[in-house]
């Protein structure tokens, strides 16, 4: 990349290519976008967005633009509500509706209507329950119903029946057990169990079977977990799968072409991994494979077109990264 980051978003756009925008490292906030060209190798500029941001979401439109929300400012000092939407067309950046709470460190789900769930966040000073929908016919958003409990650092997955669950995070130093499902048809949320493990940070990922593996994440004693655990959706149960060989938070999670879970760095506390592993959803076993390049955490992973899986950015331990690996 260009530009090294660590808290930023990636984006597969319609047309292949990847969309790299914003950034938190060191207590600085990037407004910078980049793409990658898979036929080309190559990392070029486009344009750049009005607020300097990292810790935000992105979602791909269903008419192709991304759509960037929130995030930290000012060096990490204050929380944003401005939103701005990317056109891959012009290759342009344009303010559009803000929400109507500041936060960062939310979720982002598109829904089958085509409007964006946004839920949870921390807040200008507190960690929020609330939760809005963006509509992009008219570039407006409106409050749905307010989540049970308060979090950041959650996990939300949208299920095969349309339905979002939201798993984990962190309230009021407190890590959360709980979950919960938002239906989209009443605009209300529902408490549906709990995970074994209470965790932030984890990946959540969901399988060809349509039940969700989350994977590592840490608890508020500053324990790094290998443990990982499978969401059914029919009996609404969670149950723990095999664990992984290396306890992780900060990692990354790509469901590849064959139905396998690829899970790529991510830190332990203590240093960051260069380690990579596959979970066999079949099996609901991991395998350990060959080792990154270079050790990294708060990276991302995309899965491109060809199948090959792009690392890039990150922290080392040391040092916030621009280089970019495939698998």
């Amino acid at each position: 990349m260009n530009v090294a980051r660590s808290g930023y978003t990636a984006s597969i756009l319609a047309n292949g290519k990847v969309l790299v925008a914003g950034s938190y490292t060191g207590g600085s906030c990037s407004n910078s976008a980049e793409l990658y060209d898979s036929s080309t190798g190559t990392w070029t500029f486009t344009g750049s967005f009005s607020v300097a941001r990292g810790i935000h979401a992105a979602s791909v439109l269903t008419n192709g633009n991304v759509l960037i929300i929130g995030g930290t400012i000012n060096g990490g000092t204050a929380s944003t509500n401005s939103v701005e939407v990317y056109n891959p067309s012009t290759g342009t950046w344009s303010s559009t509706g803000n929400m109507n709470a500041l936060r960062y460190g939310p979720t982002v789900s598109i829904l089958a209507n085509g409007n964006v769930l946004v839920a949870g966040g921390y807040g200008s000073s507190s960690y929020l329950t609330s939760a809005e929908l963006y509509n992009p016919s008219t570039s407006t958003w409106t409050y749905t119903g307010n989540m049970n409990t308060a979090r950041v650092y959650h996990t939300a997955s949208v299920l095969v029946n349309g339905k979002i669950l939201v798993a984990g995070g962190i309230s009021n130093g407190q890590c959360i057990l709980t979950i919960e499902l938002y239906d989209p048809s009443t605009g209300t949320w529902a408490s549906t169990g709990y995970m074994n493990t209470a965790r932030y940070g984890p990946t959540a990922s969901v399988l060809a079977n349509g039940k969700v593996l989350v994977t590592g994440g840490t608890d508020c004693a500053g324990n790094y977990f290998n443990s990982a655990e499978l969401y059914n959706p029919s009996t609404g149960t969670w149950s723990y799968t095999g664990n992984m060989n290396v306890a992780r938070g900060g990692h990354a999670a790509s469901v590849l072409a064959n139905g396998n879970v690829l899970v790529t760095g991510g830190s332990n506390g203590t240093a960051s991994a260069s380690s990579a592993e596959l979970y066999n959803s079949s099996a609901g076993t991991w395998t350990i494979i060959a080792n990154m390049n270079v050790a990294r955490n708060g990276h991302t992973a995309s899965v491109l077109a060809n199948g090959k899986v792009l690392v890039n950015g990150g922290y080392s331990g040391s040092t916030y990264l621009s280089s970019a690996e495939f698998y």
